[in-house]
């Protein structure tokens, strides 16, 4: 039997594999595991690990950044290991354990148990995150019109997961104790593994996400079989990492390596590794890939700005929150990282549907001019950030309306930029480097984690009062607001007025 007479013969819901299904609340909670767990993290570090430093707010910003940039950098690897050997359905579950483990580690109120936590849930989403996402892609033909339809409906699952599980997890954390919190991640990570074990044992996958090859799970390297060997090293890499983690304090006070920790010498070799090899093919390329190609390299550093700024609502921004937003009687500081999801929930649909009707008008405008929109979105919501001390009470807290109205232009300027890149990607990417392209792709979300972890720094607030906030904390985070609005507003302006050259270099791709 074809394997396109096998995608044509499975169940049917509302006109989508029933496998998708499966794999939406598989996804869903994973997310919300994941989610879960980021919302607590930056206050967890403040509240309790580092809780005797007087800097705490540069020891978690370091390790956040640390831990946000290897948590994205995993899945390059992972997914690499599932091609050659796992296969999608091995990584999955081995990933999922791997989280499930981290996040039930992260309940124990011991350093090293937090260190060790984290690493895991880093290798843990290394093997799970990029194989689910492709394992969507497996249940269609290939130029199924459903297939956009069918991610739009998995995506939905990533943020409703994404929405809900601060909102639970900050409850529990707030109400009980951390480690409640922490341990509702881990229980939604385990649900998520059984929706996915309970697809298998109802064969709703049929043979999709099997091993590339029996043979290669069997042979043997150093006298250990392969399928046995990884899920070995997995777990062995995880102390390493952990030690990675706590590296946390800089290796130098002046000269190049200043106020850089190991994680951040590993990703400045790693960013220089992948520019050179880039130059290089392009070196190479004839002039038409030579042009697609630097304005892939080009959107793929767009999207790192924006995520660098986007990804500060689970550190600065939260800081902010619970230190200088009057949050009395609407949420705790942990649940405001639902609002993003929530507004990607209410705005997806609709600004779908105005891109239509903007392509009927043949008004839709050119990717380069939407990634400079999502800038300037992204730039304006910071400025709302900024301007919010200006309405501080008596006790230096700011209304809850500031925040809320930052979290809804962020997400438009998310929905202007995210889900247009990564297609246009396999456009402009020449058919010899599409794997690599999209490599450099996921990595862009690794790298905007150091941007993250420098303003972190940047705006860390020196105290020996771990409740530290009201006026002595409104103007460090209203004048550094200030800073990125100018360099995301500047940074979209750019790309606007360099739209048209863009646009040109890009030919034929939309």
């Amino acid at each position: 039997m074809t394997e396109s007479t096998e995608i044509s013969d499975q169940k049917q819901i509302f006109g989508h594999p029933q496998g998708l299904f499966y794999l939406f609340f598989a996804e869903l909670w994973e997310r919300f595991s994941f989610y879960g767990m980021r919302a607590l993290l930056t206050l967890y570090m403040i509240d309790v690990i580092f809780q005797a430093l007087a800097e705490r707010d540069y020891a978690t910003a370091a390790v956040y950044s640390s831990y946000g940039s290897l948590v994205y950098a995993s899945t390059v690897i992972g997914g690499k290991l599932s091609d050659k050997i796992l296969g999608m359905r091995n990584s999955i579950f081995l990933g999922g354990i791997l989280m499930s483990i981290g996040h039930f580690v992260l309940a124990i109120e011991d350093n090293m148990a937090f260190f060790l936590a984290l690493s895991l849930i880093i290798v843990g989403n290394g093997f799970f995150k990029p194989n689910i996402s492709t394992f969507v892609g497996t249940l269609y033909e290939k130029g199924d019109p459903k297939k956009d339809s069918g991610f739009t409906i998995f995506y939905m699952g990533i943020n409703i997961g994404g929405w809900v599980a601060p909102l639970l997890c900050g409850w529990l954390a707030a109400t009980y104790g951390w480690h409640y919190g922490f341990g509702l991640a881990g229980i939604g990570m385990l649900t998520g593994l059984i929706v996915f074990w309970r697809g298998i044992q109802t064969n709703v996958f049929g043979d999709r996400g099997l091993p590339p090859n029996e043979h290669v799970l069997e042979k043997k390297v150093l006298g250990v079989k392969q399928g046995i060997l990884v899920p070995v090293l997995a777990v062995l890499s995880a102390p390493l990492i952990a030690l990675l983690l706590a590296s946390y304090k800089a290796i130098a006070t002046d000269g190049m390596f200043a106020d850089q920790n190991i994680v951040n010498v590993i990703f400045t070799g790693i960013g220089i590794a992948v520019l050179a090899y880039l130059a290089y093919e392009m070196f190479k390329a004839n002039v038409k890939e030579r042009k697609e190609l630097f304005v892939a390299v080009l959107l793929t550093f767009f999207m790192t700005i924006f995520w660098g700024f986007h990804e500060l609502s689970g550190s600065v921004i939260t800081l902010f929150a619970a230190r200088n937003i009057d949050l009395d009687g609407i949420m705790s500081a942990a649940q405001t990282n639902s609002l993003n999801s929530m507004f990607i929930i209410i705005l997806a649909i609709p600004i779908s549907m105005m891109w239509t009707w903007l392509s009927k008008k043949k008004w839709n405008p050119r990717t380069p001019y939407k990634f400079g929109l999502g800038l300037l979105f992204a730039g304006i919501s910071f400025y709302v950030l900024a301007l919010s001390g200006g309405s501080a009470n008596e006790s230096g807290f700011v209304p809850f309306t500031y925040l809320l109205l930052m979290y809804f232009l962020l997400s438009v300027g998310e929905l202007f930029m995210s889900p247009v890149g990564l297609s246009k990607m396999t456009d402009l990417a020449p058919l010899r480097l599409i794997a690599f392209i999209m490599g450099v792709w996921f990595l862009s979300s690794a790298f905007a984690f150091q941007i993250v972890g420098f303003i972190g720094k940047q705006l860390a607030i020196e105290s020996t009062d771990k409740n530290v906030g009201g006026f002595e904390t409104l103007t460090v985070y209203t004048d550094g607001f200030m800073l990125i609005a100018k360099y995301a507003i500047g940074a979209g302006a750019i790309v606007l007025l360099a739209s048209p050259l863009i646009k040109r270099l890009m030919g034929k791709v939309h």
